[in-house]
């Protein structure tokens, strides 16, 4: 064998290894950079929906739970919490939910829910943000005889009747927001995905 002669199989193996080792140092300069650009758990865990177990909510009761940074209520309205609904329409800005931007269309009715007895509602004022009370008491001294039961917003003075619609006269332009959501059984609800959409 010469001098000359020259390993193939040696100058393969190095060829080889020298391809993988760029191989893999492109991998490791690009795998951060792909991973930056994906959503963190934390904001996925954000925007993702909420299950609620609604079984221990008594009536006349709220849960509060948070969806996409929000507080979201969950109100299991007693009999004649719904009954005092009907009676006051007229002192209502808009009664009938007619602004589509406020609820999902399967909750477009005097309840403004699925299930009458249940209300599940952002819980912000739609003034300017904050956060009304839950003021269930009838007739309470502080807000007047004819207090029907609701929310009061302690920032400006909204009010918010128990189907979350803004009583004529409030700061609050618009209804209370109610999210998208589904009932996963008669103990579970999804919010944060329509009824009808596969979770």
């Amino acid at each position: 064998m010469s001098d000359k002669s020259v390993d193939t199989s040696k100058r393969r193996f190095l060829v080889i290894m020298a391809s993988a080792a760029g191989g893999a140092a492109t991998l490791a300069v690009t795998a951060p950079l792909v991973m930056s650009m994906m959503p963190s758990a934390r904001a996925k865990a954000a925007g993702a929906p909420v299950e609620v177990d609604i079984s221990k909510i008594e009536p006349g009761m709220l849960l509060a739970v948070e969806w996409r940074g929000k507080p979201v209520w969950v109100v299991n309205r007693s009999k004649e919490m719904l009954d005092l609904m009907a009676k006051h329409d007229g002192k209502l800005t808009d009664s009938a939910s007619e602004n589509a931007a406020q609820q999902p269309d399967y909750c477009k009715n005097p309840h403004r829910s699925i299930k009458p007895e249940y209300l599940i509602v952002v819980g912000i004022c739609t003034h300017l943000g904050c956060s009304p009370t839950f003021r269930k008491e009838v007739g309470p001294a502080d807000l007047g005889s004819d207090w029907p039961g609701g929310w009061f917003c302690p920032c400006h003075g909204s009010r918010f009747d128990l189907a979350a619609r803004v009583f004529n006269g409030s700061p609050a332009p618009t209804n209370l927001v109610i999210p998208p959501h589904q009932y996963l059984s008669d103990t579970k609800v999804l919010i944060g995905v329509d009824q009808g959409v596969a979770a």
